[in-house]
């Protein structure tokens, strides 16, 4: 089955919904930056560097050269964000209403929209209704409904809203507990990075800062699973704090918070917080509050926040360490988004690489 991916950024969505078996032949964002990675992770698939509100239904399908059976994406969230101003006017909650025009162009079998929680508060819910009258007559609509990433197999506290739809004339509407039967326990931070300790740095490598486990061991069933083969990964370089920061750092115990720059500092045993995005560089380029390390007196590196995300060891983000996290902090769980397609071609009860769009 083939599918599109609207504002792909680094790519966490599509990776859930190749690992469940669909093909992603197109992707489309507008961030050079935070995409710039997208097509080393995902050579199969065709990047597009466009502005989506400007973007039509009849380019999408003549640039996927073939039929599309899904459409995806995560629209700007940080206009209807609980953290955030929630500004009525920012031009970015525009946005999700171009992804349900683009639905409504292309009419593929189904479509998954991923946001933040405040979407569904009453002052953004307005924004919602508006977008979904566009397909509301076509597609059998499931949500909004609030997932916890952590509930899908993640070792992070990441709630996330979702609204599928699936076209009336093609199959079955999905229901919540088609997605929630696919719930399982979450890894600790332990199970989640504690392998990734004395890694062997093996210098620059294409760009990244690449580094190989030294004492492969035991890991964890999380960590096998994220592990590549050879043991290889980028992104380990730690933050070189000021001996001051250090010294406070050390005084934070896990599972509590650095008064001063509100850091928190992860325990073992625990789960990671929400990791948060940051801004770029034409909104005053923030940095996003880093947790600290169980042990060591740092915030987290690249791989240890990819690994606490559910990003395989294989994957690539960028060579700064801010753009990393800004793709990190922007994207969808690949655990929560594996889980999600593979209940959706269980419904649709269709054999990967079957296309029904034309059906």
């Amino acid at each position: 089955m083939n599918l599109v991916d609207l504002f792909s950024g680094c790519g966490g969505f599509s990776l859930g919904a190749r690992q469940a078996g669909f093909r992603v032949v197109s992707a489309y964002d507008n961030d050079r930056i935070l995409s710039s990675s997208y097509s080393l992770n995902f050579p199969e698939s065709n990047l597009h560097l466009k502005n989506i509100a400007k973007l039509s239904g009849a380019e999408v399908r003549r640039e996927a050269r073939q039929s599309i059976d899904g459409i995806f994406g995560g629209p700007p969230c940080q206009g209807f964000s609980d953290i955030g101003k929630r500004e009525p006017r920012d031009p970015r909650r525009q946005l999700l209403g171009h992804f349900f025009r683009i639905v409504n162009e292309v009419e593929p079998t189904f479509f998954v929209m991923e946001n933040v929680r405040g979407l569904a508060y009453a002052d953004a819910r307005v924004v919602l209704d508006r977008a979904l009258r566009r397909v509301s007559d076509r597609y059998a609509i499931l949500g909004p409904q609030i997932w916890e990433a952590s509930d899908f197999g993640a070792a992070t506290k990441r709630p996330r809203l979702f609204v599928i739809g699936v076209h009336k004339d093609r199959g079955d509407a999905i229901e919540a507990r088609d997605i929630e039967a696919l719930k399982c326990p979450a890894p600790t931070v332990k199970a989640a990075i504690a392998d990734l300790a004395g890694a062997e740095d093996l210098g620059e490598i294409d760009g990244f800062d690449t580094w190989r486990i030294t004492h492969p061991g035991r890991p964890s069933d999380y960590a096998r699973m994220l592990r590549a083969a050879d043991g290889r990964f980028t992104g380990q370089k730690s933050t070189a704090h000021t001996p001051t920061v250090i010294k406070r750092f050390s005084k934070v115990h896990p599972g509590s918070t650095d008064v001063v720059g509100r850091h928190p500092r992860l325990s073992w045993d625990g789960l990671c917080p929400t990791l948060r995005a940051g801004t770029g560089a034409d909104r005053g380029s923030y940095q996003s509050v880093r947790p600290i390390h169980p042990e060591e007196n740092r915030v987290i590196t690249v791989r240890e926040a990819a690994r606490l995300q559910g990003f395989p060891d294989a994957h690539r983000f960028h060579p700064t360490v801010w753009h990393s996290f800004r793709m990190i902090g922007n994207s969808v769980s690949p655990f929560m988004a594996k889980a999600i397609f593979s209940a959706i071609q269980k419904k649709l009860g269709v054999a990967q690489g079957h296309s029904i769009a034309a059906e």
